[in-house]
């Protein structure tokens, strides 16, 4: 992504990329941190508020936007301008909507965490210990990506990182929890991968038939629960028959 000198615009705390003829990439900082990810999100929602006009879309990652728009329509000279007129509001502390702490249940080790035994021995811990480790912290959903609802977690330990698998599998199951680097995240459906899989939980992260098909947002915490198998079975077949209700609590401006 190499946009021309006229496409482009740095000034303190953000600079803007030409992402072809009908793309705006603003980025706001260099590093995966909360703070970078509350002002794009805070950037987000002020664009899709007050620029609804001007852009088909508006798509947050961990450090920056993207804004789709129409150049037969609209001057990308114009929407820059107006995007950095918007900029106040990631700027000025940047706070998130009110969000939900989930608590998503996992059975780890076995056959739903395959690598749950190599990410321990990679990290000279014991299965146990890797897995009290992960469900001790509560997660920030960064944002959402690669397969409908797959949520990038944020938070977790460097002790229990892990390097992505050298050949990615090519069928891992919907619900399995990974790590790969310093990340954690949940395959929201059946895909192929090659983050280290620790467990699996029975909870459905996409129901695309569902008024709200996606579990998780961007902005939500998550905190994993250790379960049994038969735990798991049990929250499985309530999940089918439409009987589950995830538990979640609201939470307070910055879902801290």
């Amino acid at each position: 992504m190499r946009p021309a000198p006229e496409d482009a615009a740095t000034a303190p705390g953000y600079r803007m990329l030409a992402e072809g003829e009908g793309g705006l990439v603003v980025e706001l900082g260099d590093a995966i941190d909360p703070v970078v990810n509350a002002r794009v999100h805070a950037l987000a929602r002020a664009i899709s508020d007050r620029l609804a006009s001007d852009v088909l879309e508006v798509v947050p990652t961990y450090r920056s936007l993207l804004v789709v728009f129409d150049p037969l329509r609209v001057e990308r000279g114009r929407l820059e301008r107006r995007v950095a007129g918007l900029l106040s509001a990631a700027r000025e502390g940047g706070a998130r909507e009110a969000s939900r702490t989930v608590r998503v249940p996992v059975a780890y080790g076995g056959a739903a965490g395959p690598d749950l035994d190599f990410v321990a021995a990679h990290n000279g811990l014991t299965p146990a210990e890797v897995v009290e480790i992960h469900s001790s912290t509560s997660y920030l959903v960064f944002m959402l990506g690669f397969t409908p609802g797959f949520p990038y977690l944020g938070g977790m330990s460097g002790r229990i990182a892990a390097p992505r698998l050298d050949s990615p599998r090519t069928r891992i199951p919907a619900g399995s929890v990974g790590i790969a680097g310093a990340q954690t995240g949940i395959y929201p459906v059946e895909s192929p991968g090659g983050w280290r899989l620790i467990g699996r939980t029975p909870l459905r992260l996409f129901d695309p038939g569902a008024e709200r098909p996606f579990l998780l947002a961007a902005g939500d915490h998550v905190r994993f629960v250790p379960v049994s198998e038969e735990e798991w079975r049990e929250i499985e077949g309530r999940v089918r028959a439409g009987g589950y209700e995830p538990d979640a609590d609201a939470r307070g401006e910055g879902g801290r």
